[in-house]
């Protein structure tokens, strides 16, 4: 008998008379741009940095393309958006020591909200590897040790030929559900070592599958058939795993109301009569959904966001759908299914038999009116007229980018994506400086659509060196800065939990001023003609900047 894995494939003359007279000039960095072309990259992202000028000299050698930030963070928050956007790996690379760990928060949201990164550092040289204190230059005694509790896996390279098993093994672990950041770091004399190993042509590095097993998805398939008020939350997971057509298919032969976590904003269509839209921070959502006696969890661990800051108790049975294991029954007793959601949705269509709930779209109804009328009594016309002003403006399959602001804490709950996989937020790990650069990285993805960032005051100083970036590849990115004067979430935190405001207070450049001085055009709006000054900036090829200056505030919490 012969296997798959019996075949070798011969080389031809011509493939063997190549191997064996590479071209001179190359050294361990050529290895890396080859093998990254070799598993399929296009584009890179990074900074370059003395340890890892191998690294970035191969790359004109190369026919990647190359987007460079100003600030390491910011350019893991560019890696991270491309990987969303496109499903790939999105290869960073970075230099030794500050460099690499100025991408630490970036790789913190990306293994967050499952975005595959192929990060690559330098090390210093071979030799000084071992924590002995030798004084070289960026020396850290572990480094790998600082990204080890972040990313899904580490990778050490000591010698030339390590590169392209270390890097292809990387980009496997990167794209295996769940997706996420991994580490690999080279030495600089390994980057900077002249090779006379052939050229890296092709590279396999296919991920294997996430499928569930079959008795458990039969399982599932009994209690959703037979449940009387059966619901779903489907999250991140969905979006990540393209399976929104499948929870679609599987919600309307079920009759299943569903509800979308903020990771996985657009995994439902929001005006569907089975949708209760995103309003996880309601009672009134909490409540119905403590009430199903069957609750199908897809692609969502239920963490704090999504569960109403942890106030949601289930009565009924979970299923759980997950591909991370580690949060298969983390917060609530379920049947856990480990698998990607596209493979276990798809299990459950072809299990399931119809069920029919005429009854389902009138509490569906009643709930969003209750949410409404809760919202409608607390005198919030302002905010509501600015989330109504950005989506009027944007177009529907420009992906959206949101900051850690007051703005897109409304809209988590209130803005509707329209379409899987466009709208992102920083809300898996929570940091500030997100919105600008992860939209920079997705218009570098798709330039076919123009992209818009959302930030405040606060964060968008996390994020203005990288006007450079966007003047200097003419990226179509449309950022929106709220001007509350300060830390506007932090400030009503603080106010509402001691009685007032400490260290929230900034002094703020003049933003429209500041752009111009990149040669970007700005412009000061207001919330009666924000519509249409962001729609001109949309339309608007090349990046451009529209200020806000606003003082939001947010809806009522129900969970304290």
């Amino acid at each position: 008998m012969t296997h798959d894995h019996d075949l070798v494939l011969r080389p031809t003359a011509a493939q063997t008379e190549a191997a064996l007279n590479p071209p001179a000039g190359r050294n361990g960095g050529d290895l890396v741009v080859e093998t990254l072309s070799g598993l399929g990259a296009t584009t890179v992202f990074g900074l370059p940095g003395q340890h890892a000028l191998g690294m970035f000299d191969a790359l004109r050698r190369s026919t990647l393309r190359y987007v460079g930030l100003r600030v390491e963070n910011n350019a893991g928050f560019a890696a991270d958006a491309y990987g969303r956007i496109t499903g790939e790996a999105a290869p960073l690379l970075l230099s030794t020591g500050p460099g690499a760990l100025m991408s630490l928060a970036a790789l913190q949201e990306a293994a967050a909200a499952s975005a595959p990164v192929l990060a690559i550092g330098s090390q210093i040289p071979v030799a000084g590897l071992g924590g002995g204190r030798h004084g070289h230059l960026h020396e850290l005694r572990d480094q790998q040790a600082s990204f080890r509790d972040i990313v899904k896996s580490v990778h050490t390279v000591r010698t030339p030929s390590q590169i392209p098993s270390a890097v292809a093994a990387a980009w496997e672990s990167a794209l295996t559900a769940p997706h996420g950041p991994v580490w690999v770091e080279i030495p600089q004399d390994v980057l900077l070592a002249e090779t006379r190993l052939p050229v890296v042509t092709s590279m396999d590095a296919t991920p294997e599958e996430v499928a569930p097993r079959p008795e458990l998805t039969a399982v599932a398939a009994h209690l959703l058939a037979n449940a009387e008020r059966p619901a779903v939350i489907a999250g991140g997971g969905v979006v990540r795993a393209d399976a929104s057509g499948k929870l679609l298919a599987l919600a309307e032969r079920l009759d299943i109301p569903v509800v979308t976590t903020f990771g996985g904003k657009g995994a439902f269509p929001w005006e569907h009569p089975l949708s209760l839209q995103s309003w996880l921070e309601d009672r009134h959502t909490t409540d119905f959904l403590e009430d199903a006696d069957v609750l199908l969890v897809v692609g969502s661990g239920l963490g704090e966001l999504s569960s109403n800051y942890h106030t949601f108790a289930p009565r009924g049975r979970v299923i759980q759908i997950e591909a991370d294991a580690g949060k298969l029954e983390s917060n609530h007793p379920a049947l856990g299914i480990h698998a990607d959601a596209r493979l276990a949705l798809q299990a459950l269509l072809e299990t399931v038999p119809e069920r029919r709930d005429p009854t389902a779209p009138e509490r569906v109804s009643a709930v969003l009116t209750k949410v409404r009328d809760r919202i409608a009594a607390q005198d919030l016309g302002l905010e509501q007229q600015v989330v109504a002003a950005v989506r009027a403006a944007l177009p529907d399959r420009s992906p959206s980018f949101w900051d850690m602001t007051i703005l897109a804490y409304w809209a988590w709950s209130a803005f509707d994506a329209r379409h899987p996989n466009t709208m992102h937020s920083a809300q898996g790990a929570g940091g500030l400086g997100y919105a600008f650069p992860a939209a920079l990285g997705a218009a570098t993805a798709d330039p076919s659509h123009p992209v818009l960032a959302v930030s405040g005051d606060g964060g968008a100083m996390y994020s203005i060196a990288e006007l450079a970036t966007a003047k200097q590849y003419g990226l179509d990115v449309t950022w929106l800065i709220v001007d509350d004067g300060g830390y506007g979430i932090l400030r009503e935190y603080m106010t509402d939990a001691f009685g007032e405001a400490t260290a929230t207070e900034l002094t703020r450049p003049d933003f429209v001023a500041l752009a111009e001085s990149f040669g970007v055009p700005a412009t000061l709006t207001a919330p009666e003609t924000l519509t249409a000054d962001l729609a001109k900036a949309l339309a608007t090829p090349g990046p451009s900047v529209v200020v806000l200056p606003a003082l939001l505030r947010m809806f009522e919490p129900t969970h304290l």
